[in-house]
């Protein structure tokens, strides 16, 4: 099977990558613009453990870079694009580029030189909105009305829509995942975007956590392996599932506000850190739980890692990579 993966050494992509290359019958190509801080490092590790696996430095949008094999591919994973409300604030312009302008083209691509390929492409729960409507403890399923709140939502749910749209008008083989909050080894952490992996790497390190709000904010917490077998149970069932979208997430099981997540990592690491509180920042939901029914019944799939023990795995890989 022959794979591209967009974004492909950023945390989701590395994984996702490791996890395809154990077939060896799989072919890898992985496209990044290695814009992200830290992912030189998640692109050392694969050259050095997977050197089966080509990578390309390039944008998505230069197609002039890749375009033999992605006319021939059977698979594409599009990871790539801007990943943070707070720099979508900043600089709309360059997110809209990188979220929205990219990923049309590549879905234009596809439906013009290779329509038989899959295509699935990683959402977000952002695309919801605030949920202000919503009574806590709610569940939110794929039905709730979609509410772009920020230029990243904007950029990721317009999207999203296309993914979708494209599978109904062109009968391309889009799979939408709007994904909640992933976590797990690669992932280095930032304090706008993988505030798990940030928040155990600011106890590694003893320094001070920032919180946005009043931190009760919940979220269901998915690790990245469970995230894989989802994409891999969407390949191999695409005829069942194509056109249509998902919400994936850790599930009830998993659901933890952020000062549940820093009493744990004082377990963990057996000392507390300063924790200083900002106003919280705009379209952040106060509650955020997926409701994976849709998902379990069309592809049997459910959460398998307790978070307990997915932290466990993340603090080891940060204690032996992070410095």
């Amino acid at each position: 099977m022959k794979i591209l993966i967009t974004g492909g050494v950023g945390f989701i992509g590395t994984n996702t990558a490791k996890y395809f290359a154990k077939n060896k019958n799989n072919q890898i190509i992985i496209i990044d613009n290695f814009s992200r801080p830290q992912v030189e490092k998640n692109a050392q590790f694969l050259k050095k453990n997977y050197p089966q696996i080509k990578i390309i430095k390039t944008n998505v949008g230069n197609f002039k870079n890749y375009s033999s094999f992605l006319k021939k591919t059977d698979v594409v994973i599009h990871l790539a694009g801007q990943t943070a409300v707070t720099t979508s604030i900043k600089n709309p312009q360059q997110d809209f580029k990188n979220n929205l302008i990219e990923s049309f083209s590549l879905l234009e691509f596809i439906r013009k030189n290779n329509p038989k390929a899959i295509l699935i492409y990683s959402s977000t729960n952002k695309v919801y909105g605030d949920l202000k409507h919503l009574k806590k403890f709610f569940y939110v399923d794929e039905n709730e009305k979609l509410d772009f709140i920020s230029p990243y939502g904007c950029s990721k749910g317009a999207t999203d829509l296309y993914f979708i749209d494209y599978g109904r008008i062109y009968n391309l083989k889009t799979v939408v995942f709007r994904q909640s909050c992933i976590y797990g080894p690669h992932q280095f952490g930032v304090e706008d975007q993988g505030w798990v992996a940030h928040f155990s790497k600011q106890f590694l390190f003893k320094k001070s956590i920032t919180i946005f709000g009043n931190g009760k904010q919940i979220r269901d917490l998915l690790y990245i392996d469970d995230l894989i077998e989802a994409y891999e149970k969407a390949i191999f069932n695409i005829e069942k599932i194509k056109g249509q979208v998902f919400n994936i997430g850790g599930g009830k099981k998993n659901a933890y506000s952020l000062l549940q997540v820093i009493k744990i990592l004082e377990k963990k690491f057996g000392y507390q850190i300063k924790i200083n509180f900002d106003k919280q920042r705009i379209g952040d939901q106060k509650y955020f739980v997926s409701n994976n029914n849709k998902i379990k019944k069309l592809l049997n799939w459910q959460p398998k890692t307790p978070f307990l023990k997915g932290i466990n795995n993340l603090i080891n890989w940060q204690k032996h990579n992070l410095k």
